[in-house]
């Protein structure tokens, strides 16, 4: 029998080998994968995004693939094509790198908003369909994705609707002076730019895990508190368009993966209060005024949960 308590922190113990200092976003980044949604990282490049995402993959034994996404990237060269075989005079589907369990989208705000639909598509449906047939993704399957803050010339935005898919949106960070010191260290311990990692789950321990996510408890008042703070973001003068009902569910969800990574069957307030933020992040919009004078998502959230009363759970 699966001991998620015990798993669950050699997982994060077995990642953190080569990733330094950051707990609390591999553990967000695995509640993300627990509650099967996807990911967004939105940070500048260097900060080891593909090392956590081929980090991850060894560690749930999970299959791996990786896309550069550019403005020529088309639909096809993601999700696949079929190609006509003469020795056997038919056409033959030949599978794109999105058929794979770990999906990392590189610098998705590069591609074509098509490319993009077509990946987010698949994202919701977990499922291809080309020349009238379906195919599926997974389980699991999920989409770690990367955009660069940075650079703007030459990329095409996520539209909000898109963005609603992600489940969480977070950023890296850049580490510590003692912290940098220590990756340098084990880079020269490793004596090359690869790495192995123990694989602490196979595919059904990984889903028997997700499936332990769905038996978390929810209590009424947890509830009432979730759909209090999210209506608190379409009622903020501040925000223009405040987050959508997936929202809501996409709050329960991660909060729920969060108290079985702390080792509890039940959410508390604390679990709720610790994602909020990157749950809803991505999901509101700013007054354009607001937007322009510097006033940040996080700023706004950070009050509305000062606002909202927590309940206290017996």
């Amino acid at each position: 029998m699966l001991k998620p308590d015990i798993t669950i922190k050699k997982i994060l113990d077995e990642v953190s080998k080569v990733i330094v200092g950051k707990e609390l976003l591999l553990q967000r980044i695995l509640a993300g994968i627990l509650a099967d949604g996807h990911i967004l990282f939105h940070d500048v490049p260097g900060l080891a995004k593909t090392m956590i995402a081929r980090a991850f993959s060894m560690v749930l034994g999970l299959d791996f693939n990786r896309v550069s996404f550019t403005p020529d990237l088309l639909p096809a060269d993601i999700s696949g094509v079929s190609v006509y075989n003469m020795k056997v005079n038919e056409f033959e589907f030949k599978k794109g790198p999105l058929f794979c369990s770990l999906l990392l989208a590189d610098e998705i705000n590069r591609a074509s908003p098509k490319t993009q639909s077509a990946l987010l598509e698949a994202m919701q449906e977990k499922q291809v369909t080309l020349d009238g047939v379906t195919r599926e993704l997974g389980p699991p399957f999920i989409v770690l994705a990367t955009q660069n803050p940075l650079e703007f010339e030459g990329t095409f935005p996520l539209p909000e609707a898109q963005l609603d898919r992600f489940l969480i949106k977070t950023d890296v960070g850049y580490p510590s002076m003692e912290e940098e010191q220590e990756i340098i260290r084990r880079r020269i311990n490793r004596k090359s730019e690869s790495f192995n990692l123990d694989q602490i789950v196979n595919h059904e321990e990984l889903m028997e895990l997700q499936q332990l996510v769905e038996e978390v408890h929810v209590d009424d008042a947890i509830i009432e508190y979730i759909t209090a703070l999210v209506h608190a973001t379409r009622q903020d003068s501040k925000i223009n368009v405040g987050a959508s009902p997936r929202g809501s569910l996409g709050l329960m969800l991660i909060s729920r993966a969060w108290a079985l990574i702390d080792g509890r069957n039940f959410v508390n307030p604390q679990d709720v209060q610790d994602v909020f933020i990157y749950v809803l992040g991505h999901r509101i919009i700013l007054r354009s005024g607001d937007l322009l004078s510097g006033i940040s998502p996080e700023v706004i959230l950070r009050d509305i949960l000062q606002q909202i009363t927590a309940p206290r759970l017996e």
